[in-house]
């Protein structure tokens, strides 16, 4: 494993994937997911140009934090549980899993008792898959109206995690769907984060307008869930 070819590799994968649908690669960010992966990893990593990283579990993230330069943004990608949003808030730059009203109102809670405004994204459940946290589709328009009037927050767009499918056509479906759904509320609501697509599929969610990816294993490496 060489995290920096790894890097290099997925970088033009972006930019070319960018190309097909007339974008600039510019307009997308890699964000290397580190769950599992040591913190010397994730400097490797920085030290080849990768500025954000992701985690899914907030006592790896905060654990890991105080080891990492300051300048590094911690993205919160899992999901995330109501009585650990005080320590998320202490470590994350973006939580990109509210996946309920009630989940909102806690980070608005305890983002107004910091004094703080929390960048965080609404997770669409776009597939409807019953494993899957997020708001259905049909959900978003009344989960936003409430959400964006609790203090503490800005609302940058959306994230999806749909489930992995073999056929490529499907994926692009659920991504094109969700692209849509944040197409609908982009200007209105001066959204402009749509975090979609992963190690096995990031290049589709680009060409179908991703403006974040979450890359893991195609950067650090196949995962040992037992370390």
């Amino acid at each position: 494993m060489n995290i920096k070819e790894n890097i290099e590799a997925v970088k033009a994968d972006i930019a070319a994937a960018a190309a097909r649908c007339g974008r600039s690669e510019s307009e997308i960010l890699l964000i290397a997911v580190s769950k599992t992966y040591p913190a010397d990893d994730i400097k490797i990593a920085l030290d080849c140009g990768i500025t954000d990283i992701g985690e899914n579990k907030v006592q790896e993230m905060c654990l890991k934090k105080p080891l990492l330069p300051e300048k590094t943004n911690i993205h919160l990608i899992g999901h995330l549980q109501t009585n650990k949003v005080k320590q998320a808030l202490g470590a994350a730059c973006m939580i990109h899993s509210v996946d309920s009203v009630h989940l909102a109102k806690e980070i608005s809670k305890e983002s107004v008792k910091l004094e703080k405004t929390t960048d965080i994204l609404l997770q669409v459940n776009i597939a409807g898959d019953e494993a899957k946290f997020g708001f259905s589709a049909d959900e978003t328009d009344e989960a936003l109206g409430e959400i964006e009037t609790f203090p503490g927050l800005k609302i940058r767009g959306f994230m999806t995690v749909p489930r992995v499918e073999t056929d490529e056509s499907v994926t692009r479906k659920y991504f094109r769907d969700m692209y849509r759904l944040y197409d609908k509320y982009k200007n209105a609501k001066k959204f402009d984060c749509l975090s979609m697509g992963m190690s096995g599929d990031f290049e589709i969610a680009v060409e179908e307008g991703a403006t974040m990816v979450r890359v893991g294993s195609k950067i650090f490496g196949k995962r040992n869930y037992n370390v």
